[in-house]
């Protein structure tokens, strides 16, 4: 999404060609191309996909509409073992009714649904918190605590967190949490937070351009045990 123009077949080739091994897909790129034919592109290309981003969005109106978005995520779940990553990422969405502690208890109770099904699939639940100013519209998960208090309740090899440099930055418990997740630090995100912010969504920065202690996260997870590949997730039309 850091190229949202491209195809999954231009970025996998344009990774491919730059030396990069790895890269997050997102559903909606994706589907346009359809898993099986998106997996072969990154396979003949020798570039594999780092996870698939997104899951959750758990929080609804009605009990319907909640099971329909558990089906979603058990499709998610789906699409992430045929693309060959073992990484779901969670956006867990927002209350659609002003009850924040009730909508932290659906996302609750969804990832302890999911995660016997993911396990089926060899799929890891990789909780993602966002900023604050999301909790509106986009996430009632907002720190590392609060997704590491979720993930907890299940077996450190099946669900994580995913620390996002742009939604964590600001925490001042953010060093502490990180190493609390542990080897539960399933992914590791990086952009930059410019000043004036152009956009909440779609304003991130390069790194380096912004504020963000970059270097002081990388330590962080690093010291946290984590090893995977680091994933660059730039929203800004100006960048791409």
């Amino acid at each position: 999404m850091t190229v949202p123009g491209w195809t999954v077949q231009q970025a996998v080739d344009a990774c491919a060609r730059h030396g990069i091994r790895y890269i997050g897909l997102w559903r909606e790129k994706v589907a346009e191309r359809g898993v099986a034919a998106s997996a072969r592109a990154t396979r003949e290309a020798g570039v594999a996909v780092s996870s698939l981003c997104r899951g959750g969005f758990f929080p609804a109106g009605t009990a319907a509409e909640r099971r329909r978005r558990i089906e979603d995520n058990r499709r998610a779940i789906e699409e992430a073992r045929g693309l060959g990553t073992d990484t779901l990422v969670l956006v867990c969405g927002p209350a659609p009714d002003r009850d924040l502690d009730g909508a932290r208890r659906v996302v609750a109770e969804a990832v302890a649904e999911l995660v016997p099904y993911a396990a089926e699939h060899g799929v890891r639940l990789a909780i993602e918190p966002l900023h604050p100013m999301f909790a509106a519209d986009r996430s009632v998960v907002n720190t590392l605590a609060q997704a590491a208090a979720i993930a907890e309740r299940h077996p450190p090899d099946r669900v994580g967190v995913l620390v996002d440099a742009y939604h964590v930055w600001w925490d001042p418990a953010v060093d502490a949490e990180i190493a609390r997740c542990g080897r539960r630090v399933f992914g590791f995100h990086i952009s930059d937070w410019i000043v004036p912010l152009p956009d909440s969504l779609y304003g991130r920065g390069m790194m380096g351009d912004g504020v963000i202690e970059l270097r002081r996260l990388r330590q962080a997870v690093d010291g946290a045990g984590f090893t995977g590949p680091i994933e660059v997730e730039i929203f800004n039309p100006h960048v791409a």
